[in-house]
């Protein structure tokens, strides 16, 4: 629903612009008829004209109104308070002002008379009172438009003034000019001759004008946004948000939170500080010593692989293999990876998604380490302090990295081996460049022989770029037991239910084997998927995709348990995460970009928090696409979901999928110090610089990123 009101009410703006536009040249040009039966029917025309434009407003504003009476205030303050009255004010003075000096022309013009037009009729259609409405329409349509392209975010009332004054200059530069054209008009009847010549030279020069006006403020913020060939990674805005007496003051007001949801340096947020950083991020390291339970080699390198259907592709791999080697260890172990980059010339690091190690072991290039470049080598070491499925990735170039191959699974299980399934399964889905989309290296339908009554646990995985994926279990009912590893509390039955899964997103499936096939399907397909036959002596076929169960809500599945906070809360810290799409540079390309907060990296703000606090995030999506935001080092705990407090087991999230028009309530405790990234893991959205920080006061960081360094972490 949220998608479409937006959609309505952007789709009415953009053709209320061009109209609007259509409509002004219309009405300005009523002068130039050249006779009484011409200025009758150009007049007449022009009332449907009014009349259209008045109703677009009239659309732009109810979807407007229609945001404010089911949304959050962050979905349309902005444009109730702006681009409603722009356009309602001005639409109005149409039927108002224009449209009875228009039928009162229309009235006074012989629709069969070649008489050429006299002053008075002269002075009619040049009147102020009839050309202007449809100027200014167009004026405060194109002002909209720019409030749509570059949305004032967080919304407060310093952003949009210099936008409203050069507006209000315009119009009043508009309102001379016809003003003195109705005087010329009378004056002479040289004003009815058409010299198309001279009117495309004068909009013309006022065309360059205005783009030689503007361009000084493009150049400039171009330039700015080019990020430097070393930039260290603590660059931005700190944003201490709301903490202590204030966070419980605005806990319940929408729009406090949202006019409250940015700090600059200087103000009381900012001021808390403690000062110089102490602790380098090097030094948040895993246990140095002591001789690990696991020992891991990776070696990273190109290589042509071959997919189960006989197609090659050419990737990036870890040992040579597509995904990389799944990396297996038990809860409490020190985990020892060694990192040798063979040939990657953009180098490579890795990352363990969702594994909430030591700051110094996250594997962000520029943030955490240095990219390992070619003939380098690095060494991880960590407690594996979680069980649960995770994967790993490069984070040095990670959009092309993940999408070439650096990734793998990584799975932490119990210490007991009587927790473990009989069966234990991995769909982990990657669109191959040149081999389409697979389940690991496999692009066609697996067949797998399971013995009635064994465990079977499903371990999904979406490890794609911007995408969501549908997976169904047929054949048997089943349980979502963990999401993004963590464990659900008593998780229900499904059937024939719906998961979409988010990029780097994780579901376990567990039910145990029936005396018939299950099939687990990927986006409805039978030719891609995993068929489980209970013998070997039948070749089953693949089942009808049951879909009859709808879509999977993790915000009311499975039963309640204790948490060590909740949506009752006091927390220490607050902080408004803005979702949007905007008009920016970034790196000195001009685009409409996926923001945070009305910005790109670098000028993206840093959440800036103390060790121990319990931190409670808004995160509010009014772009017109999903965002799954990854948080590095934590796990957040969802507390509500578009308002509605979640109900079921607790859902504990390291991904979480923000779709357009959706308002989470999020929080974490801040126990793991460091730096860590928090980005859309879209990743071509986190390329282009949707990315920002968590930092943690009394932390630095020694690394950088740019050319010179050659860190890369998107």
């Amino acid at each position: 629903m949220y998608s479409l009101i937006v959609n309505t009410g952007q789709g009415a703006l953009a053709i209320l612009l061009i109209m609007s536009l259509i409509a002004a040249n219309k009405s300005s040009k009523l002068i130039f008829s050249k006779n009484e039966q011409e200025l009758n029917r150009k007049t007449r025309k022009l009332i449907f004209w009014s009349w259209s434009l008045l109703l677009l407003a009239l659309l732009s504003s109810a979807a407007d109104v229609a945001l404010a009476a089911a949304y959050h205030p962050a979905f349309w303050l902005d444009r109730l308070l702006l681009r409603t009255p722009l356009l309602l004010l001005t639409a109005i003075s149409i039927p108002l002002s224009a449209l009875p000096r228009i039928r009162k022309l229309a009235q006074r013009t012989q629709a069969g008379s070649d008489q050429e037009l006299d002053v008075a009729r002269r002075r009619h259609a040049t009147e102020t009172g009839l050309v202007m409405p449809f100027k200014l329409t167009a004026l405060a349509a194109t002002g909209a438009f720019y409030f749509f392209l570059a949305p004032p975010l967080p919304f407060v009332w310093f952003k949009v003034l210099m936008p409203i004054t050069i507006l209000v200059f315009l119009g009043g530069l508009l309102w001379m000019h016809q003003s003195n054209r109705n005087q010329v008009a009378a004056a002479s009847p040289e004003a009815t001759v058409y010299r198309p010549w001279r009117r495309r030279f004068r909009i013309s020069g006022s065309a360059i004008a205005a783009a030689v006006v503007i361009s000084l403020p493009v150049l400039i913020a171009a330039d700015k946004s080019r990020l430097p060939d070393r930039l260290s990674m603590m660059t931005g805005t700190p944003d201490w948000g709301l903490s202590g007496t204030a966070s419980k003051q605005h806990s319940h007001s929408a729009l406090g939170g949202l006019l409250h949801a940015s700090h600059l340096p200087g103000t009381e947020a900012g001021q808390e500080a403690s000062g110089s950083p102490s602790i380098s991020v090097a030094d948040l390291a895993g246990p140095r010593e002591g001789e690990a339970d696991r020992v891991f080699d990776l070696v990273a390198k190109q290589a042509e692989v071959k997919l189960s259907s006989g197609k090659t592709v050419q990737a990036w791999t870890y040992n040579g293999v597509i995904p990389g080697p799944e990396l297996r260890m038990k809860l409490g172990e020190l985990i020892e990876v060694r990192l040798v980059n063979e040939d990657i010339a953009d180098g490579v690091t890795i990352h363990w998604h969702g594994l909430d190690v030591p700051n110094a072991e996250d594997g962000v290039a520029g943030a955490t380490q240095d990219a390992v470049m070619p003939g380098e080598s690095h060494t991880y070491r960590f407690r594996a302090e979680q069980v649960g499925t995770f994967w790993y990735h490069s984070h040095q170039h990670s959009k092309e990295a993940a999408r070439k191959g650096l990734f793998g699974m990584l799975i932490v299980d119990p210490p007991s081996t009587e927790d473990e399934p009989g069966e234990d399964i991995t769909v982990a889905t990657h669109v191959w460049e040149g081999g389409g989309l697979s389940i690991g290296d496999n692009d066609t339908l697996q067949r797998k022989i399971v013995a009635p009554g064994t465990p079977v646990k499903i371990r999904l995985l979406n490890t794609d770029n911007w995408t969501r994926k549908a997976h169904h279990v047929t054949g048997t009912p089943f349980r979502v037991t963990a999401i993004d590893g963590v464990e659900l509390n008593k998780p229900g039955e499904l059937r024939g239910t719906a998961l979409y899964l988010t990029t780097g997103a994780r579901y376990d499936l567990a039910f145990v084997m029936p005396d018939n096939p299950v099939y687990v399907s990927v986006n409805g397909s039978k030719k891609l998927g995993v068929l489980l036959a209970p013998d070997g002596g039948k070749d089953y076929e693949v089942p009808d995709i049951d879909g009859s169960g709808g879509l999977f809500d993790p915000s009311h599945y499975g039963e309640p348990a204790d948490t060590p906070f909740g949506p009752d809360s006091v927390f220490d810290r607050e902080f408004t995460m803005l979702l949007d799409n905007g008009l920016a540079f970034y790196n000195g390309v001009p685009g409409l970009y996926d923001t945070i907060n009305g910005n790109v990296f670098p000028r993206t703000p840093m959440f800036v928090v103390k060790e121990g606090e319990v931190v409670k995030t808004t995160i509010i999506n009014r772009s017109a696409v999903d965002h799954p935001m990854h948080l590095h080092g934590h796990h957040m705990l969802v507390l509500s979901r578009n308002g509605e407090v979640t109900t079921g087991s607790p859902w504990w999230s390291d991904t979480l999928d923000v779709l357009p028009g959706e308002v989470y309530e999020v929080a974490f405790l801040a126990n793991n110090p460091g730096l860590w990234m928090d980005h859309c893991h879209n990743l071509v959205h986190a390329a282009a610089g949707m990315t920002m920080h968590l930092m943690y006061d009394g932390v630095s960081s020694p690394f950088e990123i740019g050319r010179e360094v050659l860190n890369h972490p998107e």
